[in-house]
């Protein structure tokens, strides 16, 4: 064999054995270690080391203290029987509630029925608003009144939140407005205060 061949002989044995590492290697082997088929399964677990149980008590639970500019829980949640034995005996009882005002009369139907009415002087009297219809007006009436104004009321109307009163032949004798404690204005002729409260 000539020097020429073993040479040629030897590279191709160095190129197989080069090519098998590789492939070897790509594979999931290693050069010179054993070699497993990508076709086989994954390889197995160990077996893991035995858990020992732990004995179980009875769990008892306890509230956390506040934490600093917090309130406590109890502040919050309803207090339970042993809180209540604990409250202070000096608290006084709750208060019993304000009546509620009286709303102010919104619309026409609102208005009609009996009002007291009083004027400038203090003197009082009582005007009737009916829901009888008076031409474009509505059907009024007064009794006991000392101011002559009040005393010849004979209609009534409702019109942008205010109330008129008039007198026969359509004057108006009153301008009214609706507030919290019934209707408050002034006479026509002499601008004198006059109010009318249930």
């Amino acid at each position: 064999m000539s020097t020429r061949s073993v040479i040629a002989l030897v590279a191709s044995i160095s190129a197989a054995l080069a090519l098998g590492a590789c492939s070897s290697a790509r594979l999931g082997g290693s050069f010179g270690g054993p070699f497993r088929s990508a076709q086989a399964g994954p390889a197995p677990l160990p077996e893991p080391d035995p858990v020992e149980a732990v004995p179980s008590g009875p769990v008892t639970a306890a509230p956390l203290p506040p934490l600093e500019g917090q309130s406590s829980p109890g502040d919050i949640m309803a207090p339970g029987a042993s809180d209540i034995a604990a409250l202070p005996r000096s608290a006084a009882p709750p208060s019993p509630l304000a009546p509620a005002p009286t709303p102010a009369p919104t619309g026409r139907s609102s208005l009609v029925g009996g009002w007291t009415a009083r004027d400038a002087a203090g003197t009082t009297c009582r005007v009737q608003l009916s829901s009888s219809p008076a031409l474009d007006l509505y059907r009024a009436s007064s009794a006991g009144c000392a101011n002559g104004d009040l005393a010849k009321i004979t209609a009534w109307d409702y019109r942008d939140g205010e109330v008129y009163l008039y007198q026969p032949g359509g004057t108006v004798a009153a301008r009214l407005r609706t507030g919290s404690g019934g209707l408050s204005g002034v006479l026509a002729k002499s601008g004198a205060p006059v109010s009318l409260s249930r």
